[in-house]
């Protein structure tokens, strides 16, 4: 009986943990990006550059100093955090259906801060990991997920994947950093949204 009380406990702990690290690490990535643009001293929109920019300027413009470091530190952190939580959330719910995407999306962004866009073809992959995984793990987070919130999810996976394999005919009109705003924030507001999930379950269960 104390066993499994013991690890009843161990679980609520872990989901909280799980909840509060993604959390906080959309919030991070999602103001580190934007803070990283109020310090960007070149010319730079949401419509005409990539989000990557921000730390590896294409030649023969160099990357602002402070920007470059906002936005790397900020990527690797939040890929520590994503990381943890998905081995948080593995140890609760034992459900590799929803953490290996989880984690292989923090991956991707741990790498994408250690990797600049100017390392080629590093930065690239870390990219790709990002976008794939974090369109594959809001569909397979409705294991987990219950209600309204889990077709939010899959709305957002949809949305991410499509943006991934036909962004491209979008980008006469959504220009390059359209599109890819259009495929990454769907999948922040994932974790964001799994994070606010996981913190609000009752303790009771």
């Amino acid at each position: 009986m104390n066993a499994t009380v013991t690890r009843t406990t161990n679980e609520k702990i872990s989901i909280s943990i799980s909840g509060l690290l993604l959390f906080l690490a959309g919030f991070l990535i999602f103001m580190g990006i934007i803070t990283g643009e109020i310090f960007y001293t070149l010319p730079f929109t949401t419509r005409a550059n990539y989000i990557s920019e921000l730390a590896a300027a294409f030649p023969p413009n160099p990357t602002p100093q402070i920007s470059a470091a906002i936005f790397n530190i900020t990527m690797i952190i939040a890929g520590l955090m994503i990381i943890a939580a998905s081995y948080f959330l593995q140890i609760a719910r034992r459900k590799l259906l929803v953490t290996i995407p989880l984690g292989i999306f923090g991956l991707g962004f741990l790498g994408v801060g250690i990797f600049p866009g100017d390392v080629a073809p590093y930065h690239i992959i870390f990219a790709l990991l990002i976008f794939l995984a974090g369109g594959i793990g809001p569909i397979t987070s409705y294991k987990i997920v219950s209600g309204p919130l889990r077709y939010i999810f899959i709305c957002f996976g949809a949305i991410a994947l499509f943006f991934l394999f036909f962004g491209k005919f979008f980008i006469p009109s959504l220009g390059v950093g359209g599109q890819e705003r259009w495929l990454l924030y769907p999948e922040v507001f994932w974790i964001m949204g799994l994070g606010g999930y996981l913190l609000g379950l009752r303790m009771d269960k």
